[in-house]
């Protein structure tokens, strides 16, 4: 009676571990070494699957084996980071295989890592690593309490008579506050930078860009005004408070992409008693009455503004409002730096941007 107790047992026990071994056989995305990219998904019932990968144009079919595993190899890629979903019978889905995931606004897409013969410089590497602090503040400016992500450099926490300069990294609209690390591998990208002296060490603060404008939608972008009264008011004091880090504008720098460049440069040129250094990639450019407010005194810029760096791919839909600020820069005789690249509107051209902003921060320009 007892033997067949036990054997009640291992079969209840053992049965379940084999559907779940059976379920988490399938690799995907699978990435081998000449670059090229095999993605699989097990879906018996389905007629049609088919993947779309950022680095392949347009839906690619994928063929079902007798086990209902669809599958397709594609490529080679260039080496870096990209979106994928699944069609399956039309509906979009994310691989199930996969929990690295992009989410936005009400979607969510999965990222795949290709790498190069040599590590990227955005890929972790063998060098000091910094930490990523995870915080939730109360803004009394919002009366919410919202989330908060802070980068502090290798050998922050064993030099406690060190204050460093600090950058406000803002994401775009329907990211969040952690998008930057997730996605932008920001902390990485840093750490890199600084294990080959081509930067200082510095603190890195990514707040929630979004704020509510109409109850239960707390995800809506909201108003620049309502984000800049939380930043100014709640987050730059608050880490101030608890990090030591300096307040005196040559050593406090913002930069953001699409929805977050808008709001850098609406925050940095609208406030330069705080900010030295500014810079927007890929940005919502503010509409022309608020941007002749921010540009009205091309001197005072000048003066105070350290760098002002504006990042922008060809291919944006960005691009001609990007183009023409710059345009405008120049017309006001207003000193800035303009990045212009091949790309769209993409976190490709996002990693690459960081990685050249970051080593021109706290340098003096004189």
């Amino acid at each position: 009676m007892r033997m067949v107790l036990l054997l009640s047992v291992w079969i209840c026990l053992v049965q379940p571990l084999e559907a779940a071994s059976r379920r988490q056989s399938i690799v995907s995305p699978q990435v081998h070494k000449d670059r090229r990219v095999t993605f699989r998904l097990k879906a018996l019932g389905a007629k049609q699957v088919g993947v779309n990968v950022q680095f392949q144009r347009g839906l690619q079919p994928m063929t079902r084996n007798k086990d209902g595993v669809w599958s397709i190899t594609l490529g080679p890629a260039e080496p870096e980071i990209y979106e994928y979903s699944f069609v399956v019978d039309g509906l979009e889905i994310v691989d199930p295989s996969n929990s690295w995931l992009k989410v936005w606004l009400n979607t969510a897409k999965n990222l795949v890592e290709v790498p190069g013969q040599q590590p990227m410089f955005f890929q972790q590497q063998q060098v000091p690593h910094g930490t990523v602090h995870i915080h939730r503040y109360k803004s009394k400016s919002l009366g919410i309490t919202r989330g908060l992500y802070i980068y502090t450099p290798p050998g922050y926490e064993t030099s406690p008579n060190i204050q460093y300069p600090v950058l406000y990294l803002l994401h775009g609209m329907g990211d969040t506050e952690d998008t930057w690390t997730v996605v932008g591998r920001a902390n990485v990208i840093v750490d890199n930078l600084l294990a080959r002296n081509k930067a200082r060490p510095l603190v890195i603060v990514m707040p929630y860009g979004h704020t509510p404008s109409a109850p239960p939608d707390m995800r809506s972008i909201g108003s620049y005004r309502a984000f800049e009264k939380d930043l100014l008011e709640d987050v730059i004091p608050y880490v101030q408070s608890r990090y030591r880090v300096s307040g005196e504008a040559e050593d406090r720098a913002i930069v953001g992409l699409s929805m977050g460049g808008g709001q850098a440069l609406t925050v940095g040129l609208g406030n330069l008693e705080l900010f030295g250094w500014v810079g927007a990639f890929s940005s919502a450019v503010p509409r022309s009455q608020k941007l002749d407010k921010l540009l009205a005194k091309p001197e005072t810029i000048n003066e105070k503004l350290e760098l002002l760096w504006i990042g922008c791919g060809e291919n944006d839909f960005l691009f001609q409002a990007n183009q023409k600020l710059i345009e405008r820069l120049k017309a006001d005789n207003i000193k800035h730096l303009a990045h212009i690249t091949g790309g769209a509107h993409e976190w490709r051209l996002w990693r690459r941007y960081l990685n050249e902003f970051v080593p021109l921060l706290f340098k003096t320009r004189k």
